[in-house]
């Protein structure tokens, strides 16, 4: 009996420091941060993005102001790229999900899937939006704000 004892104690600690060691959901920072865009002849004006992290998969989620639905968009139809530069390189986060979007109103997306590495400090550089075959192409003209979203 003693020795079964012993070893639910061993196996308890041994599970006890694997859960230790896994990796956690990490936490980006800042989580909301805004930027302006010029999508020439589709408009200009700013963004909200929202960022989201677990682990090295990471999510953010876009509502724009720089584009408008001309007409009302299904659910699920707005292909969007956009691209964060880190240092001298450049990271693509891309979906295609979005809300049904009434004509006239604002241009949401996400959430847009990306992988990202513990320290990755990125700031949003352009955003490409492909609605009913039609690309818009936005550029920012701001400075995200509040700073790069650091993973």
């Amino acid at each position: 009996m003693r020795h079964g004892i012993r070893r639910i104690g061993v196996c308890s600690a041994l599970a006890a420091g694997t859960l230790a060691l896994a990796p956690t959901a990490g936490a980006v920072s800042p989580t909301t941060a805004t930027i302006s865009f010029d999508c020439g002849i589709y408009g200009s004006g700013s963004a909200t993005l929202t960022a989201t992290q677990n682990g090295t998969a990471a999510t953010i989620n876009v509502s724009t102001s720089a584009i408008t639905a001309p007409i009302q968009v299904g659910a699920n139809s707005v292909k969007s790229t956009l691209t964060l530069t880190k240092g001298t390189s450049t990271v693509t986060f891309t979906g295609s999900s979005n809300p049904t979007i009434p004509a006239g109103s604002p241009v949401s997306t996400g959430p847009l899937s990306g992988t990202v590495a513990s320290g990755d400090s990125l700031q949003a550089k352009s955003l490409k939006v492909v609605v009913m075959g039609i690309t818009a192409t936005c550029n920012a003209t701001t400075a995200q704000s509040p700073g790069p979203f650091v993973f």
